[in-house]
């Protein structure tokens, strides 16, 4: 009998295999159920030269194998599959279904491209109309094959003959542009034809000098151009080639689109649009002219390490009310981040304006937590007759959108909210008996989505939306939970190295936007720093990815070294800046850092649990003499933080909860201490009738610090808590994303008057992972899920419970409910993994791969 037939091989940590930006990508094959242990695998390689195979290779591996061939060459396209041998069968398993990988451009010498833009004169500081370019060609004979490489100094969409390629939003993304700037690969042979062709672009500001950032934004973050870089390259049948560069033979027109931001928002007069504008012949020749050409290192150009934004999903209105005045107040039922995409039909002229909020206030659009992102579209019809429309250089944050000048009565199906955010492959399910803590958890897969769009930012609606260090390092777990991150947040992590001070410095955001004030110079600062220990640990415990902690481990190393400078021989970081237990519900809203825990007794436990990740990463990567400085190094600092923090009672000089749950979490504790100390932290929760009392710190860890010290049963009574703050306060306050604040929205519906007010903040919402692993039951306990743990603590009244998470090896899932007789419980272990369960009242249990049906009252007569 022979194996079942392995999934086809994936590259990296990318969806597909075009346009790769590494020579040697890694390969990942999952095996179907039943298939049994691997303990060989083939690998065969077809490209031009022929077909290779590595012979039979005698591992059990099949995540992120090494490449077995020669390096790819720019270009170059290789069909991969593989076969395996398994413990339960005598013969190979059929090889796998072929999948193709493609290099990209791998070389600075391979790129002709240069950057082109509108050649007239613009006002550096003010709104800039922006530009679309093009360019006529002909193929003389047949197409084969044709690439599209293609970015920009700003954003772009691109056409060939009058259709668009690739369905990216928001490309390139953002990065820290000077030393990285993405470009992707599109096969467009589909879109050529044999004679005359045109290609051309939409271009718009972005990040890139468009204004971002706090107070309205900074214009020029980059630069002032507005730029397309693009390189068509043509293969044809016999073999030759015909490269379409950009280059000074391009034209320029202003576009139908008048002004563009993403904070501002987009106005489109579609009495300027001509539909044809990039088919052949040249329509409106007179129009276009020159191109100005720039200059690009085209060593910054790299190719992508994860998936695009894109449209992932479409909502209609639930409800539709017009006002008094005309207007049209739009609720869709949920709080997402996208753009409205409208159908409608009017007189020539006719102005729509499109308005966006996360919630009302009095029965209008609350705008005010939007402080200068005025999230604006404007449409000016042509009469030309009915026109779907939508942005395409804009994003907003929004729940209620309001629509002034429709020319008729307005019904849902006129108006669509299209929901954009990196596409990333969803790994992660969570549900149980209890309504409102299922509504928590879609809160924080919606926050997740809002926040994810190219990087991880704070949140999507505001004039900042920036990809906050600390907000990500504490919901990393999270986050790796539910969606397949590694390649979005390996790409962030690069930038954060390359913003990384000399003297190891992080800065509290990535990219950094110079100038702002408050956060200008760059200084130091506790868990927001930490991301460079703690979020390559996190994914590499998820993903299995070994090199990826080697490459971000420099980065790991400067921030721990900088650290033990700023704390000297006592080993307490006890000065400089720090945001302590940010949003603490106690601290006033104008002053979030202000909590009840010392923000330095928050710097030093992370200066500890920093050195010991250190240790634990340099012991991973064989780095012998690194792992015994650091381990000591952490001990060191663990002991100074009890000997500075920790009373002889053994209760704290913070007597709070976040001080409790950080000194328990991160094992800062002697064993004599932990039992007083996890003792006096359920004392604190149960005083203030088990409402929340921690902020950005504190939450994260105070689950997990209760329930692996005895009170379990205080961990559920804060998790269940419904009145303020809480997190299912939100949930009965209609919530449908995770709140920046306890209290954004406070129990008389007013809003909470802080400067900071987000509806969609994901930090709060780390509490899921704790959800997956204690209510649901399911953890790693080793690199890549190649060992699990599947233990359900059930609690708080929860009656039952459903979890799957797809691991790099396949799901693995886990579904208890109670019974009169004790648990029941339905567990799926990958193949390739090995498990190990333990349900209530029962001894711990060995699981091989495989679908197991256990029961406790069935294993406790067996014990």
């Amino acid at each position: 009998m022979l194996p079942p037939q392995p999934s086809p091989v994936s590259f990296e940590h990318l969806p597909d295999g075009l346009g790769i930006g590494v020579a040697s990508p890694r390969l990942t094959w999952t095996l179907p159920a039943g298939t049994g242990r691997q303990v060989s695998y083939e690998l065969e390689l077809e490209r031009r030269g022929g077909i290779r195979r590595t012979g039979r290779v005698d591992s059990a591996e099949q995540v992120l194998v090494p490449w077995p061939g020669d390096p790819l060459t720019s270009r170059e396209r290789v069909t991969v599959r593989v076969r395996v041998w398994t413990s339960d069968a005598a013969g190979p398993s059929e090889w796998s279904t072929p999948r193709d990988v493609e290099a990209g451009l791998l070389d600075a010498a391979d790129w002709q491209a240069v950057p082109v833009g509108a050649d007239w004169d613009e006002d550096p500081e003010g709104e800039r109309r922006p530009a679309r370019v093009r360019k006529d060609f002909r193929l003389d004979r047949p197409v084969a094959r044709a690439r599209l490489y293609v970015t920009a100094h700003g954003l772009y969409e691109v056409e060939i003959n009058g259709r668009r390629v690739g369905d990216e939003a928001l490309a390139p993304g953002w990065t820290v542009y000077p030393h990285r700037l993405r470009y992707r690969t599109h096969d467009v042979t589909a879109h050529l034809t044999e004679g005359a062709n045109t290609i051309g672009a939409w271009l718009g500001d972005g990040w890139y000098r468009g204004k971002y950032g706090f107070d309205g934004g900074t214009r020029n973050i980059y630069g002032t151009d507005q730029s397309l870089i693009a390189q068509l390259e043509v293969e044809y049948d016999d073999g030759t080639t015909h490269v379409v560069a950009t280059d000074r033979t391009w034209k320029a027109a202003p576009g139908p689109i008048l002004t563009s931001g993403l904070y501002e928002g987009e106005t489109f007069d579609a009495r300027l649009h001509d539909p044809t504008w990039a088919t052949p012949p040249a329509a409106g020749t007179g129009d276009w002219t020159p191109v100005r050409t720039g200059a690009r290192d085209a060593g910054t150009l790299v190719a992508p390490l994860g998936p695009p934004v894109r449209c992932t999903e479409e909502v209609t209105p639930v409800t539709v009310t017009r006002t008094g005045d005309g207007r049209h107040l739009l609720d869709f039922g949920q709080n997402l981040v996208g753009r409205l995409r409208v159908t409608v039909d009017g007189p020539a002229g006719t102005t729509l304006t499109l308005r966006h909020a996360e919630v009302l206030e009095d029965g209008e659009l609350a705008t005010r937590p939007l402080r200068e992102a005025y999230s604006v579209d404007t449409l000016i019809l042509s009469g030309g007759g009915p026109l779907t429309w939508e942005p395409r250089f804009t994003l907003h944050g929004f729940r209620y959108a309001e629509i002034s000048g429709w020319p008729a009565e307005l019904t849902a199906g006129q108006v669509t909210a299209r929901v954009y955010h990196t596409d990333m492959r969803r790994t992660g399910w969570f549900e149980c008996s209890d309504p409102l803590v299922n509504r928590l958890h879609e809160n924080v897969v919606w926050s997740m989505r809002g926040n994810f769009v190219d990087l991880p930012t704070d949140c999507p609606q505001r004039d900042e939306r920036l990809g906050w260090t600390g907000d990500i390092q504490v919901f990393a777990p999270t986050a790796s939970f539910l969606y397949d991150c590694a390649g979005l947040l390996d790409s962030w992590l690069t930038d954060v190295g390359i913003e990384q001070l000399p003297d190891g410095t992080i800065p509290w955001y990535v990219p950094v936007i110079p100038g702002e004030p408050m956060w200008t110079p760059i200084h130091p600062g506790a868990a927001w720093g930490d991301v460079a220990t703690l979020t390559p640990w996190t994914l590499f415990q998820r993903y299995g990815d070994l090199e990826l902690l080697r490459r971000h481990y420099p980065m790991a190393k400067a921030w721990v070294e900088l650290v033990e400078r700023l704390a000297g021989p006592t080993r307490l970081w006890d000065t400089g800046v720090q945001l302590g237990d940010w949003l603490d519900p106690a601290a006033p809203p104008d002053d979030p850092a202000a909590g009840r825990t010392d923000r330095y007794l928050v710097a030093t436990a992370y200066f500890a649990h920093s050195a010991r990740h250190l240790a634990l990463a340099a012991a991973e990567l064989r780095f012998d003499a690194d792992s015994e400085r650091y381990a000591a190094l952490a001990a060191e600092v663990a002991d100074a933080f009890r000997r500075r923090y920790v009373l002889p009672s053994a209760r704290l000089t913070s007597d709070s909860a976040t001080a409790y749950a950080i000194a328990l979490a991160f094992d800062l504790l002697t064993p004599e201490q932990r039992g007083p100390a996890a003792d006096r932290l359920a004392e604190i929760v149960l005083a203030d009738g088990a409402r929340i009392s921690t902020g950005f710190v504190g939450t994260p860890l105070i689950c997990d610090a209760l329930t692996d010290n005895g009170h379990l049963d205080v961990a559920y009574r804060l998790l269940l808590q419904t009145e303020c703050p809480s997190w299912l306060y939100t949930v009965t306050m209609g919530a449908t994303t995770i709140w920046e604040r306890w209290d954004s929205l406070r129990p008389d519906g007013t809003l909470n008057p802080g400067g900071m007010t987000s509806f969609n903040h994901y930090a709060l919402g780390a509490v899921a992972d704790w959800l997956h692993r204690v209510v649901g039951g399911i953890s790693a306990t080793a690199p890549g899920h190649r060992r699990l743990s599947f233990r359900p603590r059930p609690g708080g009244g929860i009656s039952w419970a459903r979890v799957r998470h797809d691991t790099p090896y396949g799901t693995a899932a886990l579904s208890w409910e109670l019974t009169a007789t004790g648990m029941t419980a339905d567990i799926t272990v990958p193949e390739g993994c090995t498990a190990t369960v333990e349900l209530p009242g029962c001894a711990p249990l060995a699981l091989g791969p495989g679908d197991h049906a256990l029961d406790t009252a069935e294993l406790g007569a067996a014990a």
